[in-house]
């Protein structure tokens, strides 16, 4: 299928209501989810109402599914909480448990987007401890990984503001958004589970940005957040600060497939999701509006682990 840009005017608001909905998940079952600061994460329903479920604290960012249907969450405390830690939220109670609240002693602060593997691995992005320090370039953004035994440790560092991560579809590589670095990187899974050396995955996608900007300057702003991959092998990433949604595909060409240059309908989106029977719906976290948005895509998306 051609990768060919979503119309603006196609996209449609759904879950309005939610507070910060930086990601969805969609299940096996069909049901949509979206991460939501008023709760944990809210369900949106055919008809459009939301059904808030459990209590997370801080900010709800990322969120992703494991094969038994729980929503694991990337809590971004910092600026909100005295901790960021992974949660873990079952919709059918409502029970939000700790998957991960510290690594060697030192707590998680802004656990920002988590991934699940075929081993039932979760890998979450950390971004920074110190946010202005990382806005000014400082790489302490890591991954970590939590195995299914509980057991957690850092498996790659030296981010600039690592964000959105995404898995190919044999789990070769890890590939992982640095919001300050303004590209994407990826690394290899060796055999016995560790991470190679990152290397870069397309090209910088973009300018540093700067205050006062126009619309015309803001969508030359490369700001990398979230990533994901459809099932031809093209890699989807939000340019949260351009109000754009770009498409690095195999060969590492760059095609912008939505853009909302006065950022009126889609402000700062975070993440790409896809769910339905033919993985065509796409969906768009928002995280400066109180909606996500929807529409169909014109290829469908990788199923995830959990959708498999």
């Amino acid at each position: 299928m051609p990768l060919s840009p979503i119309p603006l005017a196609s996209l449609e608001k759904v879950g309005i209501g939610l507070r910060r909905p930086e990601d969805v998940v969609v299940g096996r079952d069909g049901r949509v989810w979206a991460s939501d600061q008023a709760s944990a994460c809210a369900e949106i329903r055919a008809d459009g109402t939301l059904r808030r479920v459990g209590k997370a604290g801080g900010a709800p960012n990322g969120i992703n599914m494991d094969a038994r249907g729980r929503i694991v969450i990337a809590n971004f405390g910092l600026g909100t909480a005295p901790t960021g830690p992974l949660q873990r939220l079952d919709p059918a109670t409502g029970t939000v448990d700790i998957l991960c609240g510290a690594i060697d002693g030192k707590p998680l602060v802004a656990s920002n987007y988590p991934i699940v593997d075929r081993a039932g691995n979760v890998w979450c992005s950390h971004s920074t401890s110190d946010r202005a320090a990382s806005e000014a370039g400082l790489a302490d953004g890591f991954v970590y990984r939590v195995r299914p035994d509980g057991g957690a440790a850092v498996m790659a560092s030296g981010f600039t503001f690592a964000n959105g991560l995404a898995l190919d579809a044999d789990e070769s590589y890890l590939y992982v958004c640095q919001t300050m670095g303004r590209n994407v990187v990826r690394l290899p899974i060796r055999a016995d589970g560790s991470l190679g050396p990152q290397e870069p995955y397309g090209p910088v996608l973009g300018e540093p940005a700067f205050r006062g900007a126009t619309p015309a300057e803001r969508a030359r702003f490369g700001a990398t957040d979230g990533c994901g991959f459809d099932a031809e092998g093209n890699l989807w990433v939000t340019l949260v600060l351009a109000n754009k949604v770009v498409a690095i595909t195999p060969k590492y060409q760059v095609v912008t497939l939505i853009h909302d240059p006065a950022g009126e309908l889609m402000s700062w989106p975070t993440n790409v999701s896809w769910g339905g029977g033919d993985m065509r719906d796409l969906y768009v976290g928002t995280i400066r509006r109180d909606y996500v948005l929807r529409a169909r895509s014109p290829v469908p998306g990788l199923p995830l682990v959990h959708q498999r």
